[in-house]
């Protein structure tokens, strides 16, 4: 659900004791679950971070596994036309 209120909005609202109630309680419950979110992303943060250490500890690189992820996310075609971007540009520099 999508809130947008211009102050025109809020003005109008201002006539109506109930709607300005209404629309002080919708925007308190929004940033309410705002911040649950940013707190819930904050764990996960955490979580991931314990991983990676986890992998280190058990002697894996964690660079590597980071780009593997972040490669994983991406679909196929753009995954190769990446890495031919790469090779290209390394070619050029005489790096293979």
């Amino acid at each position: 659900m999508s809130v947008t209120a211009t102050t025109a909005d809020v003005k109008d609202k201002r006539k109506d004791g109930a709607s300005v109630r209404f629309a002080k309680d919708q925007l308190k419950a929004i940033v309410e679950r705002i911040e649950h979110l940013e707190e819930e992303k904050k764990a996960l943060a955490g979580d991931i971070r314990d991983v990676y250490a986890e992998a280190k500890g058990n002697g894996f690189d964690t660079k590597a596994l980071r780009t593997i992820v972040r490669l994983r996310k991406q679909d196929a075609n753009e995954r190769a036309e990446a890495e031919t971007i790469l090779e290209t540009y390394m070619q050029a520099l005489g790096m293979l």
